[in-house]
Protein backbone atom coordinates (compact mmCIF):
# COMPACT_ATOMS: atom_id res chain seq x y z
CA UNK A 1 0.00 0.00 0.00
CA UNK A 2 0.98 3.70 -0.47
CA UNK A 3 2.41 5.20 3.00
CA UNK A 4 0.20 8.21 3.08
CA UNK A 5 2.86 10.24 5.04
CA UNK A 6 4.88 9.94 2.13
CA UNK A 7 2.31 11.65 -0.57
CA UNK A 8 3.08 15.16 -1.40
CA UNK A 9 0.53 18.27 -0.64
CA UNK A 10 0.10 21.06 -2.17
CA UNK A 11 -0.11 24.27 -0.15
CA UNK A 12 -1.14 26.85 -2.64
CA UNK A 13 1.28 26.81 -5.63
CA UNK A 14 4.43 25.04 -3.11
CA UNK A 15 4.22 21.14 -3.66
CA UNK A 16 5.49 19.88 -0.57
CA UNK A 17 7.13 15.97 -1.43
CA UNK A 18 5.80 14.58 1.88
CA UNK A 19 3.69 15.16 5.30
CA UNK A 20 6.81 15.54 7.11
CA UNK A 21 7.83 19.20 8.79
CA UNK A 22 11.14 20.10 10.62
CA UNK A 23 9.80 21.96 13.19
CA UNK A 24 11.37 25.64 14.01
CA UNK A 25 13.38 24.93 16.81
CA UNK A 26 15.56 27.75 18.59
CA UNK A 27 18.92 27.53 18.97
CA UNK A 28 20.07 30.59 20.65
CA UNK A 29 23.39 30.67 18.85
CA UNK A 30 22.65 34.08 16.75
CA UNK A 31 24.60 37.07 16.94
CA UNK A 32 22.99 40.59 16.87
CA UNK A 33 19.99 38.08 15.02
CA UNK A 34 22.48 37.27 12.74
CA UNK A 35 22.57 32.88 11.43
CA UNK A 36 26.02 31.80 11.30
CA UNK A 37 28.03 28.50 10.94
CA UNK A 38 25.63 26.74 13.69
CA UNK A 39 22.80 27.14 11.64
CA UNK A 40 24.38 26.27 8.35
CA UNK A 41 25.62 22.83 10.08
CA UNK A 42 22.07 22.42 12.06
CA UNK A 43 19.80 23.31 9.67
CA UNK A 44 22.00 22.08 6.78
CA UNK A 45 22.05 18.34 8.37
CA UNK A 46 17.83 18.66 8.60
CA UNK A 47 17.55 19.72 4.74
CA UNK A 48 19.13 16.79 3.73
CA UNK A 49 17.34 14.35 6.03
CA UNK A 50 14.21 14.08 3.70
CA UNK A 51 11.90 15.71 5.10
CA UNK A 52 9.15 17.42 3.42
CA UNK A 53 9.60 21.12 4.72
CA UNK A 54 11.95 22.71 6.98
CA UNK A 55 10.97 25.51 9.04
CA UNK A 56 13.40 27.86 10.21
CA UNK A 57 12.95 28.67 13.99
CA UNK A 58 11.29 31.76 15.25
CA UNK A 59 12.68 34.50 14.06
CA UNK A 60 12.14 38.09 15.89
CA UNK A 61 10.87 41.04 13.93
CA UNK A 62 12.27 43.37 16.10
CA UNK A 63 15.32 43.44 18.07
CA UNK A 64 13.19 43.94 21.71
CA UNK A 65 11.45 40.58 20.20
CA UNK A 66 13.88 38.03 20.57
CA UNK A 67 13.21 35.79 23.29
CA UNK A 68 17.25 36.26 24.22
CA UNK A 69 19.89 38.21 22.71
CA UNK A 70 21.03 35.00 20.79
CA UNK A 71 18.03 34.38 19.03
CA UNK A 72 17.50 35.09 15.22
CA UNK A 73 16.09 38.18 13.43
CA UNK A 74 14.98 39.77 10.87
CA UNK A 75 14.56 43.14 11.08
CA UNK A 76 18.06 44.92 10.04
CA UNK A 77 19.80 44.69 6.44
CA UNK A 78 22.51 42.87 8.39
CA UNK A 79 20.11 40.21 9.33
CA UNK A 80 19.07 39.68 5.91
CA UNK A 81 22.34 39.31 4.46
CA UNK A 82 23.53 36.95 6.61
CA UNK A 83 20.33 34.92 6.22
CA UNK A 84 21.19 35.18 2.35
CA UNK A 85 24.42 33.38 3.16
CA UNK A 86 22.88 30.97 5.27
CA UNK A 87 19.98 30.57 2.16
CA UNK A 88 22.47 30.36 -0.53
CA UNK A 89 24.14 27.14 1.46
CA UNK A 90 21.24 25.52 1.88
CA UNK A 91 20.29 25.99 -1.84
CA UNK A 92 23.29 24.64 -2.77
CA UNK A 93 22.96 20.73 -1.43
CA UNK A 94 19.11 20.50 -0.89
CA UNK A 95 16.09 20.56 -2.67
CA UNK A 96 13.71 20.78 0.90
CA UNK A 97 11.48 23.78 0.48
CA UNK A 98 12.27 26.21 2.92
CA UNK A 99 9.59 27.87 5.76
CA UNK A 100 10.93 30.39 8.36
CA UNK A 101 8.64 31.47 11.81
CA UNK A 102 8.26 35.04 12.25
CA UNK A 103 8.09 35.76 15.89
CA UNK A 104 7.68 38.49 18.45
CA UNK A 105 8.59 37.23 22.16
CA UNK A 106 5.99 39.90 23.59
CA UNK A 107 6.97 39.31 27.77
CA UNK A 108 8.71 36.41 27.42
CA UNK A 109 11.96 38.42 25.87
CA UNK A 110 14.70 39.37 27.40
CA UNK A 111 15.10 36.54 28.61
CA UNK A 112 18.55 34.11 29.45
CA UNK A 113 19.15 31.04 27.26
CA UNK A 114 18.11 28.02 28.63
CA UNK A 115 21.49 26.81 29.57
CA UNK A 116 22.19 29.66 32.12
CA UNK A 117 18.42 29.25 33.50
CA UNK A 118 15.99 30.89 31.14
CA UNK A 119 14.94 33.65 33.44
CA UNK A 120 14.12 37.00 32.97
CA UNK A 121 17.15 39.45 31.86
CA UNK A 122 16.91 42.88 32.89
CA UNK A 123 18.00 45.90 31.37
CA UNK A 124 21.00 46.39 33.82
CA UNK A 125 22.07 42.99 33.58
CA UNK A 126 22.09 43.27 29.69
CA UNK A 127 18.05 42.84 28.47
CA UNK A 128 15.62 44.90 28.15
CA UNK A 129 12.07 45.97 28.83
CA UNK A 130 9.72 43.61 27.22
CA UNK A 131 6.28 44.72 25.85
CA UNK A 132 2.85 43.09 26.42
CA UNK A 133 -0.92 43.14 25.65
CA UNK A 134 -0.65 44.02 29.53
CA UNK A 135 1.60 44.84 32.25
CA UNK A 136 1.14 41.30 33.41
CA UNK A 137 4.59 39.25 34.40
CA UNK A 138 5.25 35.74 32.82
CA UNK A 139 6.34 34.59 36.18
CA UNK A 140 4.96 36.25 39.58
CA UNK A 141 8.56 36.77 40.52
CA UNK A 142 9.24 39.10 37.57
CA UNK A 143 8.78 42.76 37.11
CA UNK A 144 6.09 43.27 34.57
CA UNK A 145 6.42 44.60 31.25
CA UNK A 146 5.20 47.55 29.31
CA UNK A 147 1.66 47.75 28.04
CA UNK A 148 1.99 48.34 24.58
CA UNK A 149 0.61 51.98 23.20
CA UNK A 150 -0.91 52.38 19.75
CA UNK A 151 2.58 53.59 18.69
CA UNK A 152 4.08 49.72 19.82
CA UNK A 153 0.62 48.57 17.71
CA UNK A 154 1.38 49.97 14.98
CA UNK A 155 5.48 49.60 14.59
CA UNK A 156 4.79 46.07 15.61
CA UNK A 157 2.36 45.59 12.62
CA UNK A 158 4.54 47.49 10.49
CA UNK A 159 7.61 45.05 12.02
CA UNK A 160 6.51 41.91 10.74
CA UNK A 161 5.46 43.32 7.42
CA UNK A 162 8.68 44.55 7.09
CA UNK A 163 10.25 40.75 7.82
CA UNK A 164 7.88 39.55 5.09
CA UNK A 165 9.22 41.69 3.10
CA UNK A 166 12.63 40.18 3.52
CA UNK A 167 11.74 36.98 3.68
CA UNK A 168 10.49 37.37 0.16
CA UNK A 169 13.25 38.77 -0.82
CA UNK A 170 14.96 36.20 0.31
CA UNK A 171 13.56 33.48 -2.11
CA UNK A 172 12.19 31.73 1.08
CA UNK A 173 9.08 29.37 0.45
CA UNK A 174 6.54 29.68 2.85
CA UNK A 175 5.98 31.90 6.50
CA UNK A 176 4.77 30.78 9.64
CA UNK A 177 3.51 33.08 12.11
CA UNK A 178 4.11 32.30 15.70
CA UNK A 179 1.20 33.06 17.52
CA UNK A 180 1.64 30.17 20.59
CA UNK A 181 4.14 29.13 23.34
CA UNK A 182 3.28 31.93 25.29
CA UNK A 183 4.95 34.86 23.37
CA UNK A 184 3.19 37.89 22.21
CA UNK A 185 0.46 37.14 19.64
CA UNK A 186 -0.65 34.25 22.07
CA UNK A 187 -0.91 37.06 25.05
CA UNK A 188 -3.16 38.92 22.88
CA UNK A 189 -5.52 35.94 22.59
CA UNK A 190 -5.30 34.59 26.29
CA UNK A 191 -7.85 36.45 28.44
CA UNK A 192 -4.76 35.34 31.27
CA UNK A 193 -2.26 38.06 29.61
CA UNK A 194 -4.57 40.28 27.95
CA UNK A 195 -6.48 42.51 30.48
CA UNK A 196 -7.01 45.66 28.12
CA UNK A 197 -10.28 47.50 28.21
CA UNK A 198 -10.04 48.69 24.70
CA UNK A 199 -10.68 47.68 21.39
CA UNK A 200 -8.09 45.27 21.73
CA UNK A 201 -8.82 43.74 25.15
CA UNK A 202 -12.31 42.09 26.83
CA UNK A 203 -14.18 40.04 23.99
CA UNK A 204 -13.33 37.25 21.97
CA UNK A 205 -13.36 39.15 18.70
CA UNK A 206 -11.16 41.87 20.66
CA UNK A 207 -8.54 39.52 21.97
CA UNK A 208 -7.83 38.32 18.16
CA UNK A 209 -8.28 41.27 16.76
CA UNK A 210 -4.35 42.14 16.75
CA UNK A 211 -3.36 38.87 15.95
CA UNK A 212 -5.48 39.13 12.88
CA UNK A 213 -4.52 42.35 11.75
CA UNK A 214 -1.05 41.09 11.55
CA UNK A 215 -2.09 38.19 9.75
CA UNK A 216 -3.60 40.29 7.33
CA UNK A 217 -1.14 42.54 6.94
CA UNK A 218 1.29 39.83 6.36
CA UNK A 219 -0.97 38.00 3.87
CA UNK A 220 -1.02 40.99 1.73
CA UNK A 221 2.99 41.88 1.92
CA UNK A 222 3.59 38.14 0.82
CA UNK A 223 3.25 36.65 -2.36
CA UNK A 224 -0.52 35.53 -3.76
CA UNK A 225 1.36 32.35 -4.96
CA UNK A 226 3.21 31.47 -1.34
CA UNK A 227 1.33 29.68 1.83
CA UNK A 228 0.86 31.60 4.89
CA UNK A 229 0.32 29.94 8.42
CA UNK A 230 0.37 29.94 11.79
CA UNK A 231 1.47 28.39 14.76
CA UNK A 232 -1.02 28.26 17.82
CA UNK A 233 -1.09 26.64 21.09
CA UNK A 234 -4.77 25.44 21.10
CA UNK A 235 -5.05 25.73 24.78
CA UNK A 236 -3.40 27.46 28.04
CA UNK A 237 -4.58 24.31 29.71
CA UNK A 238 -5.02 26.56 32.90
CA UNK A 239 -8.67 26.84 33.71
CA UNK A 240 -10.16 30.62 32.49
CA UNK A 241 -7.31 30.46 29.70
CA UNK A 242 -7.27 30.37 26.13
CA UNK A 243 -9.04 27.26 25.43
CA UNK A 244 -10.03 25.05 22.37
CA UNK A 245 -13.26 26.11 21.30
CA UNK A 246 -11.96 29.58 21.11
CA UNK A 247 -8.72 28.01 18.93
CA UNK A 248 -11.25 26.92 16.40
CA UNK A 249 -12.89 30.14 15.77
CA UNK A 250 -9.56 32.12 15.62
CA UNK A 251 -8.42 29.23 13.36
CA UNK A 252 -12.21 29.72 11.17
CA UNK A 253 -11.21 33.56 10.98
CA UNK A 254 -7.87 32.71 9.87
CA UNK A 255 -9.02 30.60 7.34
CA UNK A 256 -11.27 33.37 5.72
CA UNK A 257 -8.31 35.66 6.00
CA UNK A 258 -6.06 33.13 3.73
CA UNK A 259 -4.10 31.02 6.31
CA UNK A 260 -2.82 27.91 4.77
CA UNK A 261 -2.77 25.75 7.87
CA UNK A 262 -2.58 25.72 11.17
CA UNK A 263 0.22 24.20 13.20
CA UNK A 264 -1.83 23.03 16.13
CA UNK A 265 0.46 22.90 19.58
CA UNK A 266 -0.16 24.16 22.74
CA UNK A 267 0.58 25.75 26.42
CA UNK A 268 3.31 27.90 27.09
CA UNK A 269 1.68 30.86 28.05
CA UNK A 270 2.04 31.00 32.53
CA UNK A 271 3.78 28.52 34.74
CA UNK A 272 0.85 27.58 36.27
CA UNK A 273 0.06 25.07 33.24
CA UNK A 274 -0.93 21.85 34.00
CA UNK A 275 -0.14 19.09 30.88
CA UNK A 276 0.21 15.61 31.00
CA UNK A 277 2.39 14.80 28.76
CA UNK A 278 1.67 11.01 26.32
CA UNK A 279 2.27 10.28 23.07
CA UNK A 280 0.36 12.60 20.23
CA UNK A 281 -1.19 14.27 23.25
CA UNK A 282 -1.62 17.51 20.93
CA UNK A 283 -3.01 15.53 17.99
CA UNK A 284 -6.68 15.88 18.97
CA UNK A 285 -6.25 19.85 18.62
CA UNK A 286 -5.23 19.42 15.38
CA UNK A 287 -8.00 16.98 14.53
CA UNK A 288 -10.43 18.85 15.86
CA UNK A 289 -9.62 22.16 14.42
CA UNK A 290 -9.53 20.73 10.97
CA UNK A 291 -12.89 18.68 11.67
CA UNK A 292 -14.51 21.98 12.28
CA UNK A 293 -13.07 24.64 10.20
CA UNK A 294 -11.91 22.48 6.78
CA UNK A 295 -8.55 24.18 6.86
CA UNK A 296 -5.28 22.16 6.60
CA UNK A 297 -3.86 21.17 10.14
CA UNK A 298 0.19 20.62 11.27
CA UNK A 299 0.10 17.70 14.08
CA UNK A 300 3.06 18.01 16.27
CA UNK A 301 4.20 17.07 20.16
CA UNK A 302 6.21 13.48 21.36
CA UNK A 303 5.23 12.05 17.61
CA UNK A 304 8.26 9.82 17.30
CA UNK A 305 7.72 6.79 15.27
CA UNK A 306 6.49 6.54 11.65
CA UNK A 307 3.70 4.07 11.94
CA UNK A 308 2.24 6.91 14.93
CA UNK A 309 2.51 9.20 12.19
CA UNK A 310 1.31 7.23 9.25
CA UNK A 311 -1.48 6.90 11.21
CA UNK A 312 -2.42 10.57 11.87
CA UNK A 313 -1.94 10.98 8.25
CA UNK A 314 -4.30 7.76 7.33
CA UNK A 315 -6.49 8.67 9.54
CA UNK A 316 -7.21 12.11 8.76
CA UNK A 317 -6.33 13.61 11.82
CA UNK A 318 -3.96 16.33 9.94
CA UNK A 319 -2.60 16.91 6.95
CA UNK A 320 0.93 17.09 8.04
CA UNK A 321 3.19 16.35 11.53
CA UNK A 322 5.73 18.35 12.52
CA UNK A 323 8.93 16.73 14.66
CA UNK A 324 11.39 18.48 16.84
CA UNK A 325 13.48 16.99 19.29
CA UNK A 326 13.30 13.38 17.35
CA UNK A 327 14.82 15.17 14.13
CA UNK A 328 17.36 16.33 16.79
CA UNK A 329 18.41 12.86 17.87
CA UNK A 330 17.92 11.12 14.47
CA UNK A 331 18.22 14.05 11.76
CA UNK A 332 17.63 11.03 9.16
CA UNK A 333 14.67 9.87 11.23
CA UNK A 334 12.11 10.64 7.27
CA UNK A 335 14.73 8.22 5.73
CA UNK A 336 14.01 5.52 8.71
CA UNK A 337 10.06 6.38 7.88
CA UNK A 338 10.64 5.75 4.17
CA UNK A 339 12.43 2.33 4.93
CA UNK A 340 9.72 1.43 7.14
CA UNK A 341 6.65 2.31 5.36
CA UNK A 342 7.63 1.74 1.50
CA UNK A 343 8.06 5.45 1.08
CA UNK A 344 10.42 7.67 -1.06
CA UNK A 345 12.55 10.53 -0.28
CA UNK A 346 15.19 12.46 -2.02
CA UNK A 347 18.73 12.03 -0.26
CA UNK A 348 22.15 13.57 -1.58
CA UNK A 349 23.77 11.62 -4.43
CA UNK A 350 26.71 11.28 -1.52
CA UNK A 351 24.88 9.09 0.62
CA UNK A 352 22.66 7.05 -1.72
CA UNK A 353 24.79 3.77 -0.80
CA UNK A 354 23.70 4.40 2.78
CA UNK A 355 20.32 2.65 2.26
CA UNK A 356 19.75 -0.59 4.05
CA UNK A 357 19.91 -3.86 2.02
CA UNK A 358 16.64 -4.47 0.38
CA UNK A 359 15.45 -0.81 0.79
CA UNK A 360 17.62 0.85 -2.40
CA UNK A 361 14.11 2.13 -3.41
CA UNK A 362 13.35 4.73 -0.33
CA UNK A 363 16.39 6.92 -2.52
CA UNK A 364 14.91 8.80 -5.53
CA UNK A 365 16.77 8.81 -8.48
CA UNK A 366 19.62 6.85 -7.07
CA UNK A 367 21.87 5.00 -9.31
CA UNK A 368 24.39 3.45 -6.96
CA UNK A 369 27.35 2.00 -8.85
CA UNK A 370 30.72 0.79 -7.16
CA UNK A 371 34.43 0.89 -8.23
Amino acid sequence: MTSALFQAIDLRELRVPNRIMVSPMCQYSATDGNPGDWHLIHLGQLALGGAGLLCIEATAVEAIGRITSACLGLYSDENEAAFRGLIAGLRRHAATPLAIQLAHAGRKASSHTPWDGGKLMEPGAGGWEPIAPSALPFSPSEPPPREMQASDLERVRAAFVQATQRAARLGIDAIELHAAHGYLLHEFLSPLANRRSDRYGGSLGNRMRFPLEVFAAVRKAWPEAKPLGVRISASDWIEGGWDLPQSIEFARQLRQAGCDWIDASSGGLAPGQKITLVPGYQVPFAEAIRKATGIPTIAVGLITEPRQAEEIIAAGRADMVALARGLLFDPHWAWRAAAELGGEVRAPKQYWRAAPRGAEAIFLDAKVGQR
